[in-house]
């Protein structure tokens, strides 16, 4: 067990870490094109922050989150997302004082105990976008519209944009009020976690992953039918934002999400290449969650995806992410003095921001060759004692075998030419 990752858990290794890196300089790119900063929070944070944030009923707080006593006897709980604690840190920090909206962007690693499968794993990495400080339909359709444009950068095809209203607080309380009436005849066919949840958040049983495809739950009534003026006004809106930015989209009225804070707007972007796991990315308003943990009435909309599942995507469409350029020189040596002419040479050719490497392994010349040419290396120099003493190697072209001689006091120099 001591050299096995604990299950659910996987090493990034040097051969997937640059489709990473490429992912998340896009990321980059597209948040700075919106005008959104970079946030950083804890690894962990008060379990009352996800217990109040994201709803006692739900999945993930009920069955899915690493918490433990810490020595101070606190209860702690490592992040299983990374909204609440953005909003913890906008409430603590005082960012209401900010212009607004403030928006922000993260990419996080968080934690959820749950059945590993394709796309989802007990640690995984999350980029996520908040945007808080309106409640205005432009911005929901902003946030939307950014989701997309990053897919469509990342030159993933095939997607759906999914959207949906579940109305304020007070018009879903009609909704509920309905759905426990009609549940009332059926709960006793529901599973043990939904007829907890049919006194608690009868809302959560639409999204339970054992009841979904219950009989009495495709029957059910429809949420949308029971929001107020208010929240149909801004649905129309921020759909007609979607139509006049050309974004296409179907209503799909059977999203709720699965965490209690979300209020009006909730959206899917899903995929057809990862098996059931279709959801690549999701999100949605949760207009009452800064003062729900002790902050102003503050309106607020984010999404989150997670990058597994989002490289897993590109991987099944078959999209290239260039791998990095190999070393532009590799130096080979032969004896004590050459080693130490080019360790000295690599520094120089390095400070002049040039990736070059040497052997450090005590190798042959014959094996520090082909050792060079794994690395991929575009130039080599084999360098001895006569070598140093006449300040002059040949630079030979590892693609098309051809050489030249050049001066190893320049040669960091020359390199830059190259």
């Amino acid at each position: 067990m001591l050299t096995k990752a604990p299950k659910g858990t996987h090493d990034l290794l040097p051969e997937q870490a640059y489709k990473w890196q490429y992912v998340e300089k896009i990321i980059a790119q597209i948040c700075e094109n919106y005008g959104y900063k970079e946030i950083r929070t804890p690894v962990f944070e008060h379990t009352e922050l996800f217990a109040r944030g994201m709803g006692e009923t739900t999945d993930v707080v009920k069955k899915e989150m690493y918490t433990f006593q810490d020595k101070g006897d606190r209860s702690i709980t490592l992040r299983p997302e990374g909204t609440a604690p953005t909003v913890r840190s906008y409430i603590e920090n005082s960012l209401y004082a900010m212009p607004q909206p403030v928006k922000m962007h993260y990419i996080t690693s968080c934690y959820r105990y749950e059945r590993p499968q394709a796309g989802r794993l007990r640690e995984f990495h999350q980029f996520g976008v908040e945007a808080l400080g309106t409640e205005k339909p432009s911005l929901d359709a902003e946030i939307v519209s950014m989701a997309m444009e990053l897919l469509s950068r990342l030159g993933i095809k095939g997607l759906s944009l999914n959207i949906n209203s579940i109305g304020c607080p007070k018009c879903r309380q009609a909704y509920n009020d309905k759905l426990k009436e009609y549940l009332k005849t059926y709960v006793d066919t529901l599973c043990a976690v939904c007829v907890e949840r049919y006194e608690k958040n009868p809302l959560r049983i639409l999204d339970c992953k054992i009841d979904k495809h219950h009989e009495s739950i495709k029957n059910a009534p429809i949420l949308i039918d029971f929001i107020c003026e208010s929240c149909k006004q801004h649905f129309e809106m921020f759909k007609a934002y979607l139509d006049n930015m050309h974004i296409p989209y179907q209503i799909d009225l059977g999203i709720v999400r699965g965490l209690d804070y979300y209020t009006k707007t909730v959206f899917e972007i899903v995929s057809k290449d990862i098996g059931a796991q279709s959801t690549v990315c999701g999100g949605g308003r949760y207009d009452g969650l800064v003062k729900q943990l002790g902050g102003p009435d503050t309106p607020a909309i984010g999404f989150g995806l997670g990058l597994e599942r989002l490289i897993l995507t590109m991987e099944a469409q078959g999209i290239h992410i260039q791998q990095p350029k190999p070393i532009k020189v590799f130096i080979a040596h032969i004896g004590e003095m050459a080693d130490m002419k080019a360790q000295s040479l690599v520094y120089m050719i390095r400070k002049q921001g040039i990736s070059a490497d040497k052997d450090h392994m005590g190798k042959s010349v014959k094996a520090q060759m082909k050792y060079a040419n794994k690395l991929g290396a575009q130039y080599t120099i084999v360098i001895g004692q006569d070598e140093i003493d006449t300040d002059k190697a040949e630079l030979k072209n590892m693609e098309n075998g051809e050489t030249q001689t050049v001066e190893l006091s320049r040669l960091a120099e020359l390199l830059k030419g190259f």
